[in-house]
């Protein structure tokens, strides 16, 4: 599918790195308003999941304007991080942010999901936030996440989903479906938002996704739904018959 920008009148692939590059300016605001604030604590529940440790390496896909590998790298300073995602102009924010923040440690590759340029065993730790819903092969995407991790390290996604049961449910439904997709293309000018929400709708059921990433990982995973299910944590410790 493709997305005719308004403005411009540019067409670019839902999902893909220049449909990211067009709203990467406003990326970061839009998450905080969109979310009510939950995504820095779903973040924080990512951080604790990876397990860190002094002299950790970790791999952050789909790291976008960095939030979750600088957040890695408030959490754990001797950590070495590495982010790697396929838009350059989401990459150029995460430059920026990181050098105000001062982090020497962490850099940034533009790249593939489904093809990470790194050696197997690599990482002490991989994770991918609200972005897995993009990569086209998921099933590839995880298993070079579990190939590049070491055994015994962790791998973990956190992921946006529609809540399916509680009191709750039926509200949180109507405001990812309805709300979302207008309110970010009432902020940002952009019909990509629209994208998100239909993105989300086609997301596998978090047991189902849960049940795709212990097969690719040949390991349990761990599924913890947090804001009533709007999004999901699943975390799985490497096997070391990988």
């Amino acid at each position: 599918m493709q997305i005719v920008h308004k403005v411009t009148g540019d067409v670019v692939s839902e999902g893909s790195g220049a449909m990211f590059d067009r709203i990467a300016a406003r990326y970061d605001t839009l998450n905080r308003i969109m979310s009510l604030g939950m995504d820095r604590y779903w973040r924080w529940q990512l951080f604790r999941a990876l397990k860190l440790q002094p002299g950790h390496r970790v791999l952050d896909v789909a790291t976008g304007t960095g939030d979750v590998g600088l957040g890695i790298m408030r959490r754990c300073r001797d950590c070495t991080v590495i982010g790697i995602d396929p838009s350059q102009g989401m990459l150029d924010v995460a430059k920026q942010k990181s050098a105000v923040a001062g982090v020497a440690s962490m850099s940034f590759v533009q790249g593939d999901a489904q093809a990470l340029p790194f050696e197997a065993n690599y990482f002490d730790s991989a994770c991918i936030a609200f972005g897995i819903r993009n990569v086209p092969n998921r099933q590839l995407g995880l298993s070079e996440m579990f190939r590049v991790v070491r055994p015994g390290g962790v791998v973990a996604v956190l992921e946006l989903g529609e809540p399916d049961s509680g009191i709750l449910a039926g509200p949180a439904r109507f405001y990812i479906r309805h709300i979302v997709p207008r309110l970010g293309a009432l902020l940002s000018g952009a019909a990509e938002y629209r994208y998100l929400q239909a993105s989300i709708a086609a997301f596998p059921a978090a047991p189902r996704f849960a049940d795709l990433m212990a097969d690719v990982g040949k390991a349990p995973v761990s599924l913890r739904r947090l804001g009533f299910g709007a999004c999901n944590l699943y975390t799985a410790n490497v096997s070391g018959n990988k």
